[in-house]
């Protein structure tokens, strides 16, 4: 068990949520970040505890996130751990994409995980103490995606996460976790063909659970992963193999 706490981002549903869970279980100090007040509202009604704060904050807006940092020193929060999980997918072809929506899912999945990285290791290195990030990437940024903009924004995930790790050794290590189909709602945005061609090329055939990548997740915010940094877990039913 650990005293430790850690920062979710996109807590209050689907593999945040799971993340959440498995993280109080294992001992965290959770603060759950979320831009859904009802959500944040059934998350703490769901999961009871001292150890768990919600927090609303639009991670795609720099000024929310650092007067969420600017927070925390009154609540004598210290986080040793950040979980970049906030995003969204709208499973449209970029032929249909607004400029608007282009904006949205590329600050929303890069820029959200760069303001929350940026001050999260500003606060580590600045007092000397160690820590983690982790990204949640996707088999898309791997192997491309039929919505190319949501592709786009994961393969730069992992380009960051590689980058940040370099950046910020040896005091913050800096991994991303790149699932493929996971079972939650944001699974019907995905055109029906694709989710049935992507399931033909899946080795292994029991559904991946948001509940399994929590398992990757506390996996990496142990000490058994300490020598792991600008790494990429893929959890994809072996559909895509490298």
């Amino acid at each position: 068990m650990t005293n430790q706490t850690v920062i979710i981002t996109g807590a209050a549903c689907g593999i945040g949520r799971a993340i959440a869970d498995r993280c109080l279980k294992e001992g965290y100090r959770v603060l759950a970040v979320d831009i859904s007040t009802a959500g944040l509202a059934s998350l703490a009604a769901d999961f009871p505890s001292a150890d768990l704060s919600t927090h609303l904050v639009d991670v795609a807006d720099g000024v929310q996130v650092n007067r969420f940092f600017d927070s925390l020193p009154v609540n004598q929060e210290e986080p040793s751990h950040l979980i970049n999980n906030a995003g969204i997918y709208l499973g449209k072809n970029i032929l249909t994409y607004t400029a608007d929506d282009i904006q949205r899912v590329v600050a929303v999945n890069c820029l959200g995980a760069v303001f929350f990285t940026t001050r999260f290791a500003q606060e580590l290195i600045t007092s000397d103490r160690r820590g983690s990030i982790i990204n949640m990437a996707s088999v898309a940024g791997q192997e491309g995606s039929s919505d190319a903009v949501y592709g786009l924004s994961k393969a730069a995930l992992i380009g960051f996460t590689k980058s940040c790790a370099m950046n910020f050794a040896p005091h913050i290590r800096v991994n991303a976790i790149a699932p493929a189909l996971v079972s939650t709602s944001l699974l019907g945005n995905v055109p029906r063909e694709r989710v049935d061609d992507y399931r033909h090329g899946e080795l292994l055939k029991d559904p991946i659970l948001p509940e399994d990548v929590a398992d990757t997740v506390a996996f990496l915010l142990s000490e058994q992963s300490r020598c792991y940094t600008g790494a990429v877990f893929d959890i994809n039913n072996g559909h895509y193999r490298r």
